[in-house]
């Protein structure tokens, strides 16, 4: 049974810093068809390491959590992609079977043997990549097409597994590679955003079970998962992730998607800079 007690028990300072943050990532994660783990992960370990965890399993439990709040916003997210009738189901039955079973193998079995400094190296790796994807966007070869059910399945799992290891949605992975088979990309957007929730359950369910024994989490915490962070960013996240769908659907995302790379690239700077300080010291 969770203990509700350790989220009235937060301080109000944090609580604010959880919301704000729930309400950025919301936005985000509907106007990019991301699940918004990129921002919150950084964001969620420096609020842990405040609060005293052990920098050992910090970034896991701020990848865990971030994680699951993806569940709720990816709900939230492509319920307004549908209605302007956006999403490519196909892809999303397509892409599942893979990525349930990348999800399972990576939060459940790889996810719990990563030391906290080689999973940092890994995660800020990812955020280069996924900023250097986001800045150029390549344009794929016109001949270019979808695979077929066996390829589907192999790119799903990727998915599934790089997502469950770094705590994302799998929309840096997802978009990319729809576009690459000239998907356009408002509907590789909203297709991820759908994607968003078999990535977050079956990652989210992996945590709980792999760090179930770890010790030192934080009050309140269901494994690796941090409950009281996951429902508040989860609710305010909600809220905000129509109004980033509304704004998709009008605005030309190239410019915004180079804003969003630059902050990508300040976060990967500092948490490389924080990791090496690590390491040295």
């Amino acid at each position: 049974m969770i203990d509700l007690s350790s989220l009235i028990a937060l301080d109000t300072s944090v609580v604010a810093k959880l919301c704000g943050l729930g309400l950025f990532t919301g936005f985000v994660a509907g106007l990019f068809g991301i699940g918004g783990g990129m921002v919150m992960v950084p964001f969620i370990a420096y609020f842990l390491r405040d609060l005293g965890v052990n920098e050992n399993i910090v970034l896991k439990i701020a990848i865990a959590t971030s994680m699951s709040t993806i569940i709720f916003t990816s709900i939230s997210s492509v319920r307004a992609h549908h209605k302007k009738g956006a999403v490519r189901w196909e892809l999303v039955k397509g892409l599942a079977p893979g990525i349930v079973l990348g999800s399972l193998a990576s939060s459940a079995g790889m996810f719990s043997f990563f030391k906290g400094t080689s999973l940092a190296l890994i995660f800020e790796g990812f955020l280069f990549f996924s900023a250097t994807q986001m800045y150029i966007n390549k344009k794929p070869k016109p001949s270019r097409q979808v695979p077929g059910t066996v390829g589907l399945i192999g790119s799903g799992g990727f998915i599934g597994f790089f997502s469950g290891l770094v705590g994302a949605g799998g929309g840096f992975v997802s978009v990319p590679f729809m576009v690459w088979c000239n998907v356009e990309l408002r509907n590789a957007v909203a297709t991820s955003a759908a994607l968003g929730f078999p990535i977050a359950i079956t990652n989210a369910i992996g945590y709980a079970f792999s760090g179930w024994s770890e010790l030192g989490r934080p009050p309140g915490s269901v494994g690796y998962i941090w409950i009281p962070g996951m429902i508040l960013i989860a609710v305010c996240s909600v809220a905000t992730a129509p109004l980033g769908v509304k704004v998709a659907h009008k605005l030309h995302v190239n410019y915004l998607s180079k804003i969003f790379a630059a902050l990508l690239y300040s976060l990967a700077s500092y948490m490389l800079y924080k990791t090496l300080t690590q390491l040295l010291n």
